[in-house]
């Protein structure tokens, strides 16, 4: 792990504005392609970007609270309304699929007009291609700088390139067949695939926001804690972790020999959180405890664990 700073920033405010640029694009291609072809499957993805358009601009404007720095108002920072953006993402991804649904069973229930099929079916092509290139890049560069904000986008990009293949699928089986329910059909399971990703990201939303355990993130960090605590000949225990969206925060209880003075300890512990905090991508927040051999297995009632 190594820190990006303002680097990592930057590449993300670029692939941010380059998503919300491809949005507006693909939103008006999409929608000229729904109004000269009349297909659900069509319209349903134009719908996914209607929603997917918003839910960017609202990234657009959280990935840069998200990087002011604490005030005072803020003392921990505004990170964490990364969490916050991913989850309205997934909420806007949901109601898209709700809409896509809709008009599927609609079309279902009073029936299917489909036209100018090449060109719809080209238009949603060029689309797919564009916003597969488009996710994958913003899926790199949300786990390259930690962002759950950026993935959260990536995903949403997506899950519009799915949409799009499920409506040239079912374009292409009309064409072939000349069975018109292909169209809504294809859209009903694309829109309970949307639903499916948008429940994982709100999931995943509330999980940052309650600042839910990671096994995985609190396995490495300790094992790096323990490396450097073992290098000065020291013991911790009490150790906690908690991620903001950018910011790895890290608690533990140092112990020290009762003979050493609060500065040599002091000295030591800085030392440590250091070299810890070096270690955290994109940015580590690392606090220790001075304790004495004489009062390790003293209960801190006030810490709440």
């Amino acid at each position: 792990m190594q820190s990006l700073g303002v680097t990592g920033y930057e590449q993300q405010k670029r692939v941010m504005n380059l998503s919300l640029v491809v949005a507006v694009v693909l939103l008006g291609a999409k929608v000229t392609a729904a109004a000269i072809t009349g297909s659900s499957a069509i319209y349903s993805d134009a719908a996914e970007s209607v929603v997917h358009l918003l839910a960017v601009c609202f990234a657009a404007w959280a990935l840069r609270l998200a990087h002011k720095p604490a005030d005072e108002t803020h003392h921990f920072g505004h990170d964490k309304v990364a969490f916050l953006s991913a989850g309205f993402e997934g909420a806007m991804i949901s109601a898209a699929a709700l809409l896509i649904l809709y008009e599927a069973v609609r079309q279902m229930i009073f029936g299917v007009s489909i036209s100018n099929l090449a060109l719809g079916l080209a238009i949603t092509a060029s689309a797919a291609g564009i916003n597969l290139v488009l996710g994958l890049s913003l899926l790199a560069v949300g786990k390259r700088n930690g962002s759950p904000l950026i993935r959260a986008n990536g995903h949403h990009v997506l899950t519009d390139v799915w949409s799009s293949v499920a409506v040239l699928i079912a374009l292409g089986l009309y064409k072939f067949t000349g069975w018109v329910w292909w169209d809504p059909i294809a859209a009903i399971f694309a829109a309970l695939n949307i639903l499916r990703v948008g429940y994982k990201l709100i999931r995943e939303s509330l999980g940052g926001l309650l600042d839910e355990a990671n096994p995985a993130a609190e396995q490495t960090i300790r094992t790096m804690l323990d490396a450097e605590v073992a290098k000065a000949g020291l013991t911790h225990h009490n150790f906690r972790y908690r991620h903001s969206g950018r910011t790895h925060w890290v608690e533990f209880h140092l112990v020290f020999d009762d003979s050493l003075s609060v500065g040599e300890a002091h000295t030591l512990a800085t030392a440590i959180e250091s070299r810890v905090a070096g270690m955290l991508h994109p940015d580590g927040r690392v606090i220790s405890h001075l304790e004495p051999k004489s009062a390790e297995h003293q209960v801190e009632s006030w810490e709440g664990r």
